[in-house]
């Protein structure tokens, strides 16, 4: 298969052109740069071909892969920086790239009868009680402004084509690009004791395995909505920061406290990030490994 990859430079779009590529596909890698920007690292993303293409330039989209004929697309571009989008002189530019975007690849992919995969995210639902969210769960109330446009680019896609799959992840980590566990490694070399909040609920997403999974569904035509982090429970960020110190042998002690104790985002955190990944299992596909794992993978990748 020949395969479009879009947001190339960012943690998951590099490591799915990397599991593309060993698996004998063709892969395409985008994004907004003249040049491939990510981390130069000797993998096949940095010798796979790279075109430059704006998402949200409707023109642009429909004549690059009018050109390169892909067989599908998978669309990881995205503006992701959470508080940055409450800002009030960059909510044009995250609605451009989140739903404008979103809407131009999948108009193009409909019209041309393309498959497309659109990476969204928890931020989709409101965050709150304790039930984990079903992938064909329905029941959106964003807190925040990214989440707001990632339900329009899931809205968007399937309003364009049946061809889709609509894969929600969250707490993402990955060696291409920064994250919580790179933030957590910096600080934890610069103090002796951090205040970690505990009462936010999610599970890890470890790229390099997600973007297995995500090959693995691409070659199929078990289209839909589905959730995607790693097994291995349900946990809190001060649980995740705690464990991080472990495996990587630093003694900073964390503190846990609440959103409202820790304070400084501009934007509404979910408190409920639980997604429900029995959907997968139920379309027979392999189910990521466990964080604890995936963490002490990536601790050694980096």
């Amino acid at each position: 298969m020949k395969i479009l990859v879009t947001g190339v430079a960012g943690q998951l779009g590099h490591d799915v052109v990397n599991e593309l590529v060993s698996r004998g596909h063709i892969a395409i890698g985008s994004d907004i740069s003249d040049k491939y920007s990510g981390i130069e690292d000797g993998s096949a993303v940095t010798t796979a071909k790279y075109i430059s293409m704006d998402i949200t330039d409707a023109e642009t989209v429909r004549a690059r892969v009018i050109y390169e004929q892909p067989d599908a697309v998978i669309h990881c571009a995205a503006w992701t920086a959470v508080d940055a989008a409450e800002e009030d002189d960059n909510k044009a530019k995250v609605r451009s790239v989140n739903f404008v975007g979103t809407k131009n690849i999948a108009k193009t992919c409909g019209e041309l009868d393309i498959p497309v995969m659109y990476i969204s995210t928890d931020y989709v639902f409101n965050g709150q009680g304790e039930e984990p969210w079903k992938a064909d769960c329905k029941e959106f109330a964003p807190l925040n402004y990214y989440g707001e446009t990632k339900l329009m680019g899931e809205n968007v896609v399937a309003a364009n084509t049946d061809k889709f799959f609509i894969v929600r992840i969250a707490w993402v980590f990955g060696v291409n690009g920064n994250n919580f566990i790179k933030t957590m490694l910096n600080v934890g070399k610069k103090y002796d004791t951090l205040r970690v909040v505990n009462d936010q609920i999610g599970t890890p997403t470890y790229t390099y395995d997600l973007a297995r999974l995500l090959v693995d569904m691409i070659e199929t035509d078990k289209y839909g909505y589905y959730h995607a982090t790693n097994e291995g429970g349900y946990i809190s960020w001060y649980d995740f920061a705690c464990e991080i110190f472990k495996q990587a042998g630093y003694t900073t002690n964390v503190i846990p406290v609440t959103t409202e104790e820790y304070g400084l985002s501009k934007a509404a955190r979910p408190f409920n990030s639980r997604l429900d990944k029995s959907k997968l299992i139920e379309e027979g596909f392999e189910v990521l490994p466990t964080w604890q794992d995936a963490l002490a993978r990536y601790l050694k990748e980096i």
